[in-house]
């Protein structure tokens, strides 16, 4: 046997030098045991392995979800702070428009206890800063305000507020409000004496009278009374006198009449002439006694005023009703009116935007069309024992009706319409007679004759105030005055009323806006 034979047969001889079943059986066990160790070591080394092996794959999915999770986390913190910061900011906002609206208040308390101070009490022009406390006395906030004043011929004030917050002084709100004091063209009549509007007659505006109305015509505002009973005279139709409700008549919408209601003091709204005058020298137009008849004034569609003296004039007669108005006017009847021109020589022209008031002290004819704002005033001195008027001989016309032309007419007695008027006859204007009234004379047989004492309609757009009853219709035909009588307010003039023109009251609210910041 070689020695390569003896190799491949030492196994049978290793345990004991012989070959036996035992020793077979023990080499199998030996086997067995070295077999299942070697595969019990090799599953253990192979899952030890995949342990490491899922350990190592999960943390950077960890990482992910848990970076994930953070950005999830800041990004809904950084949308609430957002939100956070815009529902502060919308407070704030809301507290600065009540911040705002408390400073318009301040100054409206401010201007009923001084209505001409519009410095805030202070000499400079704004903005006027003021503090805004809360109930503890804290300052929340403040209020900036810029005051802007009437301007000539207006009762207008506006008031821009602009408020914020101490914790953000960046959100501001910015109110602009206007305040105004009614001028008495609020009405479209407004008289001190009884009234009587007759069936004829359409009044689109207010009346007032601080004694009774008789209305027999149509009324499409309110109709007032300061008396809840009068006495109704041969003034309002009644033979014999009878008492009568403040207001009544044929007429209506009564369910617009009301009384009785407050008077309108008539002495607290009389005209201070010599400031009217004073203002007229200083930045209008002066003019003295003419030492002849008076003046006439002839308005122009391009914005000027042409005047002329009145050397002489021709008499007409007419009647009035006796005891209203100054002078020998006011003793009524059948009486001489000089109220035709019959040679003038020429004065001069005038831009009403260089002259916003004519102070006139002698009597004045007024006629033409209006472009502008300016206020006509016929006033003698010494004002006790003196009395102008003024006639209206011919239509006086705006150019146009938004505000931008208006005419005041202040009779220190009565404002008269002349007899040869046109037939369709039209005032727009603002009439004053302050211790007279607003007539057209009685024309008659014996007493000025009749032709051209009918004309077929009166239009007045704007106001009629007079102290005692106007009128101008005599008869129910009539036989003297217009048959078809229209009286239209102008509402542009109730807080913009011609220059210097009093007014009543004090300031009421307009408007009110927020403006952007």
């Amino acid at each position: 046997m070689d020695s390569k034979e003896k190799f491949n047969e030492a196994p049978y001889d290793l345990t004991v030098g012989v070959s036996s079943p035992s020793a077979s059986s023990g080499a199998e066990s030996l086997r067995s045991k070295t077999s299942s160790h070697s595969s019990a070591s090799l599953r253990s080394g192979y899952f030890a392995k995949g342990d490491k092996m899922k350990k190592g794959s999960a943390t950077p999915l960890i990482l992910i979800i848990a970076t994930s999770f953070i950005f999830i986390i800041y990004g809904l913190l950084f949308v609430l702070g957002i939100q956070m910061d815009n529902s502060n900011r919308q407070t704030a906002s809301e507290k600065s428009l009540s911040i705002a609206e408390a400073g318009v208040n301040y100054y409206k308390w401010h201007l009923a206890h001084d209505p001409a101070d519009f410095k805030d009490g202070q000499e400079g022009d704004g903005p006027y800063i003021h503090e805004y406390k809360d109930p503890q006395g804290d300052t929340i906030g403040y209020y900036s305000l810029i005051i802007t004043p009437p301007q000539d011929g207006s009762t207008i004030a506006t008031i821009e507020s602009t408020g914020w917050t101490t914790q953000y002084p960046k959100v501001k709100r910015i109110i602009k409000a206007q305040y105004g004091i009614p001028s008495l063209a609020e009405f479209s009549f407004l008289s001190n004496a009884s009234t009587w509007y007759g069936s004829g007659i359409t009044v689109n505006g207010k009346v007032h009278s601080n004694n009774g109305i008789r209305m027999d015509g149509t009324n499409t505002s309110i109709v007032s009374s300061a008396q809840e009973e009068y006495m109704c005279g041969s003034e309002t139709g009644c033979s014999p006198p009878t008492q009568k409700p403040g207001v009544w008549g044929a007429g209506g919408d009564s369910g617009l009449w009301q009384f009785p209601v407050p008077i309108v003091d008539f002495d607290t709204i009389a005209v201070n002439f010599d400031d009217m005058r004073d203002a007229a020298i200083e930045s209008g137009l002066h003019l003295e006694d003419s030492d002849e008849s008076g003046y006439h004034l002839i308005f122009s569609n391009d914005g000027t005023v042409r005047i002329n003296k009145v050397i002489s004039t021709s008499n007409i007669r007419g009647y009035s009703v006796p005891g209203q108005g100054l002078g020998s006017l006011g003793q009524g009847g059948c009486r001489d009116t000089n109220q035709v021109i019959q040679s003038e020589t020429f004065f001069g022209t005038y831009n009403l935007s260089e002259n916003p008031i004519i102070f006139a002290e002698d009597d004045l004819w007024v006629e033409g069309t209006v472009r502008g704002r300016v206020t006509v005033a016929a006033v003698r001195f010494p004002i006790q024992s003196s009395n102008a008027v003024i006639w209206i001989p011919n239509n006086i016309t705006y150019t146009a009706h938004d505000g931008s032309d208006v005419l005041g007419l202040i009779a220190q007695n009565n404002i008269y319409f002349a007899k040869n008027i046109p037939d369709y006859f039209q005032v727009d204007a603002i009439l004053m007679a302050q211790k007279g009234t607003v007539i057209r004379h009685y024309y008659y047989n014996g007493c000025g004759g009749t032709q051209n004492a009918v004309r077929q309609q009166l239009t007045i757009n704007g106001t009629l105030i007079s102290y005692y009853k106007s009128y101008w219709n005599f008869g129910s035909a009539p036989n003297s005055g217009f048959r078809v009588r229209v009286i239209n307010f102008d509402n542009n003039t109730l807080y913009n009323p011609p220059p210097y023109f009093p007014t009543s009251g004090q300031y009421e609210f307009i408007s009110w806006s927020e403006e952007r910041n």
